[in-house]
């Protein structure tokens, strides 16, 4: 095993060995950690091009990890005494080798044409037929842009094949068998004519309708802010934001109803970019005044009707040292244009100084050409088969992801968002990219894996949906647009069966081709074909948003100055979570924004954690199930198990609960102790009547777990008889009499109670058959016997305290036997964390039949506190209920 892959005995040796000068092949593993790399070491007749021709055949058949490093010839292999391969004796591999670092020059004019493509598209000096895209440092969208160059050469592949067949020799093999099938290119985009209105491209029109739904909203502002130090020519800098939308049609683009279908209207090429100045030199708070100018240009409104779509802004700070904001929708712009309105605007503003002509070439079609021309090209079996895909990937999705949040979900979805950074070091990035490669993965797709584990952990879901803007340029001709391309495609990611790293990454990698592949059907349209459920309160198919920023952005190159992206306080949030990463040099970083709505920064901080953990742990334990690997910091591990744990407390658990009443009797006799009507009971009244009917009790055979069932209505008589029931030794079975009969008699029979303490209104509802065969006492008439504590032997906190029923909603009610410590221990705990104290005042609101009446009792009759018994109407009306806890001055109540 090398790094998490298995490799099949023999696979590679096959390959080898169908060479005819191979006379015998082994493969090895060489290097320690994460240096180590398969090499081949090859039997064979003296031949200058043994590594590459053998490299070549074996890439043609197996996967790029699987592929060895280094091929080294030998006349004859070490043999130990035994006669055995001898491992150690077997030479390092030299520089020659290394078959993946010799370079082999393209052959045949579609390689070198794929070469300087190449080339052109990663930045190097030279590619040979058997280098990799990615290893070469391609990523998705680089990707992408080669397959636009590609289809120019008239071969329409799906981007999949590059993934399949990365290497220059394989990618031109695959090519030429494409041609052999005869499969037709994209066809051309050409332009139409500019009578009338225009149509809009379907991301416009999810977006436009949108925008009818939230009105004029600052949701889908682009704001970009330039610190600029230098002389900056304000004239040269307003030219060239009105060359640049003279430009491009889509900035000059409004967007109004015609017989309620939006269409497109152009506004005049000379219309010109809005642009005010604003002069903070010398101001006392110019920060704060900055800040407040920057928010509101980059919320100021935008009307998609009358436009222009975009406005600028500059502010002074010295005689030097400008911001200049530049504020479009996202209708007319996406990501993929802030870089090229960087390039352009650069180019025209260093003419414009220079007095100079116009440098940029002209645009052969506009964004309304591509519109059209996507509304003809999507039509017919195409749309077909991407709306078959969609519909069959996203069948019963779910609908949310219940990711725990520490705020109720609002009615309505809030786009108030803040962001927490995300940082992965040098070592790690350096690790997953040696990942990804042995995986076949990008970078984006092997972070994509970890996120998706650290969400399907945190929402307990194994089945994970998550979106991610797709550049959607997959056209040589709309790449030099200022425009909005991008789609959106929702990624249903399969966590189930507890995969393992290499398990994982397969998946998300199929996922994210086949995405891919049908990504030209607008994120709107899959909606409407999937139909999930719609509600106000989160967007539909996923909430959380992962966007790898690989746009070519480049740098601002304006003569004379020196400009750099500024900080700008622009807090809006589309989804409940937005992860954005990028490499930074040898770093991925970026930021998670969350809705700040849902969210706490400290909760967002710790998802941030997770993910930089499951990165490293997917690295170090690739075959462990991604399930089961640690997530959580020593720190949070201590704080969850151990420090939130450290609940226990000293307690009485060798008492039952009334003597832990008639402990408070002995301290304050004379404190009231129950209110029922205009009634107050003292703790030694009270105690002193439960002891006389403790008495009757014992008499009558009451003794350690005898089951007494008390039915009476609500009054002091219903507390009186419980104190009596666990004076004698007692369990009571509480009935409330306005429960049905037929369940009362059920739990009278089913808990064997002899003994019955019932007043009238019990009587009445159990009725004379059910009471036939018991002893009946009534609360209410109290006999004359002693008023002392009577003294049950043998009674501990061990024995039962009373016996409570299940509602039965599920079949035939239950009865649950509960035990004086555990009453006790609730009741106490309570008493302390309530902070219930001898002046308080507590509400018994639950039913007798219900088992917090039991907390709730024992927590003021164990404290020294007032019970309170509210009459029936404040049970039954909220009105009466609120009167009764204000003129009673009610401290506790515990209410559902």
């Amino acid at each position: 095993k090398i790094r998490g892959f298995r490799i099949e005995p023999g696979e590679i040796e096959a390959c080898l060995m169908a060479h005819p000068q191979v006379r015998d092949a082994v493969v090895l593993a060489t290097g320690e950690g994460s240096d180590k790399r398969l090499v081949a070491y090859v039997v064979a007749d003296p031949d200058d091009a043994l590594a590459s021709t053998l490299r070549a055949q074996v890439a043609a058949s197996l996967p790029e990890y699987m592929v060895p490093s280094a091929f080294v010839r030998l006349d004859a292999w070490p043999l130990t005494p035994n006669g055995k391969l001898d491992r150690r004796a077997l030479p390092e591999p030299d520089a020659d080798a290394l078959a993946h670092q010799a370079y082999e020059a393209p052959q045949g004019e579609l390689e070198t044409t794929l070469a300087a493509i190449w080339a052109e598209l990663l930045g190097v000096e030279r590619v040979g037929r058997h280098d990799s895209f990615f290893a070469l440092g391609g990523h998705s969208l680089l990707a992408v842009r080669l397959m636009n160059r590609v289809r120019m050469l008239g071969a329409d592949v799906p981007l999949a094949t590059l993934f399949a067949t990365p290497t220059l020799a394989a990618f031109a093999a695959a090519l030429e068998a494409h041609w052999q099938q005869g499969t037709d290119a994209q066809p051309e985009i050409t332009p139409v004519p500019r009578e009338g209105n225009l149509p809009l491209s379907f991301a416009q029109q999810r977006l436009w309708f949108l925008a009818q739904l939230d009105g004029v909203s600052e949701s889908y502002h682009m704001p970009l802010a330039l610190h600029v130090r230098g002389p900056l020519d304000r004239a040269a800098w307003q030219q060239a934001l009105d060359a640049l939308f003279a430009r491009h049609e889509a900035l000059r683009s409004t967007f109004v109803s015609v017989d309620g279908q939006p269409q497109v209207q152009l506004l005049p090429a000379d219309r010109g970019v809005p642009l005010r100045w604003h002069n903070l030199r010398g101001v006392p708070d110019a920060d704060a005044q900055l800040s407040r100018l920057s928010a509101d240009e980059a919320r100021a409104p935008l009307d998609l009707a009358q436009g222009p779509l975009i406005h600028a802004c500059g502010i002074q700070l010295a005689d030097d040292e400008h911001v200049v904001l530049l504020t479009q929708h996202h209708i007319v712009s996406d990501g993929w244009s802030i870089g090229v309105l960087m390039r352009e605007l650069s180019a025209l503003y260093a003419a414009g100084i220079g007095a100079q002509a116009d440098p940029l070439p002209p645009l052969a079609i506009q964004y309304p050409d591509y519109a059209a021309w996507q509304r003809q090209w999507l039509t017919g079996e195409r749309l077909q088969a991407q709306s078959d895909y969609w519909r069959a990937t996203l069948a019963d999705a779910p609908v949310l992801l219940a990711l725990p949040t520490d705020r109720p979900r609002p009615a309505q979805q809030s786009f108030a968002g803040a962001q927490v950074p995300v940082q992965i070091d040098a070592s790690t990035t350096q690790a997953l990219k040696r990942l990804s490669a042995e995986h076949g993965t990008t970078l984006f797709m092997t972070v994509l894996a970890a996120w998706s584990a650290v969400l399907a952990r945190l929402s307990d879901q194994c089945d994970v949906v998550i979106g991610t803007p797709s550049a959607n340029r997959n056209h040589r001709q709309i790449e030099p647009l200022i425009g909005f391309f991008v789609n959106t495609l929702a990624l249903r990611v399969d966590v189930s069966g507890e995969p393992d790293t290499a398990q994982l990454l397969a998946r998300v990698r199929r996922t994210m081709l086949d995405a891919q592949a049908h990504q030209d059907l607008p994120f709107e349209q899959v909606v409407e074909i999937v139909q999930p459920p719609r509600r106000l309160n989160h967007t539909p198919l996923f909430q959380v948003m992962f966007a790898w920023q690989n746009n070519e952005s480049g740098k601002w190159r304006l003569p004379g100055l020196t400009a750099t992206p500024a900080e700008l306080e622009y807090d809006v949030v589309k989804f409940d979570l937005e992860l954005n990463l990028s490499e930074a040099g040898d770093e991925i970083i970026g930021s998670l924004a969350y809705a700040t709505a849902l969210f706490e920064r400290s909760t967002i901080e710790r998802h941030v954690g997770y993910l930089q953990t499951m990165l490293r742990a997917m690295v170090a334990c690739p075959q462990q199930p991604v399930a089961t690997l640690e997530l959580l910091s020593p720190a949070e591990r201590q704080l969850l198990l151990d420090t939130w744990n450290t609940t226990q407390r000293d307690y009485p658990s060798h008492l039952c609960i009334h003597q832990l009443f008639e402990a408070q009797v002995e301290r304050t006799p004379e404190a009231p102790a129950l209110v029922y009507e205009d009634q107050t009971f003292s703790y030694a009244e009270l105690n002193a009547q439960a002891n006389r009917l403790a008495h009757q009790l014992i008499e009558w055979g009451g003794k350690p777990e005898t089951r007494v069932a008390i039915c009476v209505e609500r009054s002091q008589a219903l507390v009186v008889g419980l104190l009596a029931v666990l004076k004698a030794g007692g369990a009571y079975v509480p009935l409330d009499p306005s429960y049905p009969s037929e369940r009362l008699a059920h739990i009278l029979t089913d808990a064997a109670s002899a003994i019955v303490l019932a007043d009238a209104a019990g009587r009445a509802a159990l009725g004379d058959a059910a009471l036939a065969e018991c002893t009946v006492l009534d609360p209410t008439i109290l006999p004359a016997l002693p008023d002392t504590n009577p003294s049950v032997a043998a009674l501990t906190a061990r024995h039962l305290a009373y016996v409570i029923y299940t509602s039965g909603s599920t079949g035939t009610p239950k009865g649950v036997m509960v035990e004086h410590r555990g009453v006790a221990n609730l009741a106490l705990a309570q008493i302390a964390c309530f902070g219930v104290q001898p002046a308080s005042r507590i509400l018994q609101f639950a039913s007798f039949s219900f088992d917090a009446s039991a907390s709730e009792t024992l927590m003021a009759l164990g404290s020294g506190a007032a019970l309170y018994l509210p009459p029936e109407a404040a049970r039954q009306d909220r009105h009466a209920l609120r009167d009764y806890l204000t003129s009673h001055a009610i401290t506790h109540a515990t209410l559902p």
